[in-house]
């Protein structure tokens, strides 16, 4: 699996951003330059956990935004199954950010699961110069918190030395 520090692949994805045929299209690594990006990888469409995250994450998209991260989500599910389950779940139809058919780039990640051959539930952080600062994975079964995704982002954007547990507001570690 990559990890903190190295590039985060170069990639070129189908994928749905929205409810209609004209909101399948095909993103790439140049459509974010000069911003953040967190990727939200998750299992499977048409699963009760992953929509939890995605419903939250886009709640909170104002927040991500105001720090210039894009969204971006993605399973080894294609563009169609991600419009369909768009279309069928109401918490998922006003979703601001696009769903990738990530098979390759998945793979590329090394994020999937040996045994069901899916994502797993990870999150990457990639700087603007496109390399990864913050790599979060949880099993399948278990979400992950938009609080501390969050958090990590300020962390890592303030360059600064940040204590466990650290909150924006609070002081950074000296090295005095």
């Amino acid at each position: 699996m990559l990890t903190v520090g190295q590039p985060f692949p170069q990639f070129h994805c189908q994928a749905c951003s929205g409810l209609t045929m004209d909101d399948l299209n095909v993103i790439q690594t140049g459509d974010y330059e000069g911003r953040w990006k967190l990727f939200l990888f998750y299992p499977k469409d048409f699963t009760f956990v992953c929509p939890t995250e995605l419903i939250d994450f886009a709640k909170a998209a104002p927040q991500f935004d105001q720090r210039n991260v894009v969204l971006i989500g993605g399973s080894t599910d294609n563009e169609f199954s991600h419009q369909a389950w768009r279309l069928s779940h109401p918490g998922l139809k006003d979703l601001p950010y696009p769903l990738l058919a990530a098979q390759k780039l998945a793979a590329d990640l090394g994020i999937l699961d040996p045994k069901e051959n899916v994502c797993l539930r990870a999150s990457f952080l990639v700087d603007p110069d496109n390399v990864i600062q913050w790599v979060s994975v949880n099993n399948l079964s278990v979400g992950r918190s938009v609080g501390e995704a969050l958090r990590v982002i300020d962390a890592v954007q303030s360059g600064e030395l940040c204590a466990c547990n650290w909150s924006p507001g609070e002081d950074h570690v000296s090295t005095n």
